[in-house]
């Protein structure tokens, strides 16, 4: 049976997170993606989400599969019909043929996530809803060391926020890049998955560091702790942002 892969980018904001909440008025995007796509199918059509983002969080690369049934649009048409019809804060950005056995969630290997923050004295309102206001100066070179010590096959009990349940709290963090563009500052996390404001609270961690109240060798400590009281707070879901969800190529061969 034919599986479409979908790209797509996101304004969360006015969404109550990605995931569908069925028998609940509240928006989501996988709600209205699947509407539009419906009614482009005449039929209903459900998709199946790489990531279960939280409500306020942007994406550039969500990814989405489903079987098309009786859409007769081609994939290389579909981002276009889509976009005719989504609304402006949601965009289908690429659309192709994929294996019959690709689940946009189970054969991902790997997930990167950015935190934005703007490091200005003043507030910039049109910044608002798309960063972490922090109005002291960050030291980037401590948060950059305390980063360091995430990297690798790790337990994350301490980076997650409790009330849903997991298999494991073991994460491998393949890399964390910090880096600084004129007022703004970007964290960029790449790893084979994460817990529940997992990259919010590493946000908030680092840059506790980055403020000194930290030492970055304390994050080490916080991270063998397994206690998520020891940590930063999760930043404002605003500053975040899905960038790119990875694939092994096999899983991509239709």
């Amino acid at each position: 049976m034919a599986n479409i892969k979908v790209t797509i980018a996101y304004d969360g904001t006015n969404y109550h997170g990605f995931q569908e909440q069925r028998g609940t008025r509240f928006k989501t995007i996988q709600g209205v993606f699947e509407e539009k796509l419906s009614w482009l199918a005449k039929e209903e059509i459900r998709v199946i989400g790489a990531s279960r983002t939280d409500s306020g969080v942007h994406a550039r690369g969500m990814v989405v599969n489903f079987k098309p049934g009786g859409l007769l649009i081609p994939p290389e048409r579909l981002t276009y019909a889509l976009n005719g019809v989504l609304p402006q804060d949601i965009s289908a950005l690429k659309a192709k043929k994929v294996s019959a056995a690709f689940h946009a969630r189970f054969s991902a290997v790997a997930k990167t996530y950015r935190y934005v923050i703007y490091n200005g004295k003043m507030p910039l309102p049109y910044l608002r809803l798309y960063s972490y206001h922090v109005h002291r100066a960050l030291d980037i070179g401590a948060m950059r060391e305390g980063a360091r010590c995430l990297i690798g096959r790790q337990d994350f009990s301490s980076f997650r926020a409790l009330g849903t349940p997991v298999k494991t709290t073991v994460r491998n963090l393949f890399d964390i890049k910090i880096s600084k563009m004129c007022e703004l500052i970007y964290i960029d996390m790449r790893a084979d998955g994460f817990l529940y404001h997992m990259a919010r609270m590493i946000a908030g961690t680092l840059i506790q560091v980055g403020m000194g109240k930290l030492k970055p060798h304390q994050v080490a400590e916080i991270l063998a702790g397994c206690d998520n009281m020891m940590g930063g707070p999760a930043v404002p879901a605003r500053g975040l942002f899905l960038i790119n969800i990875e694939y092994p190529a096999h899983a991509l061969v239709c």
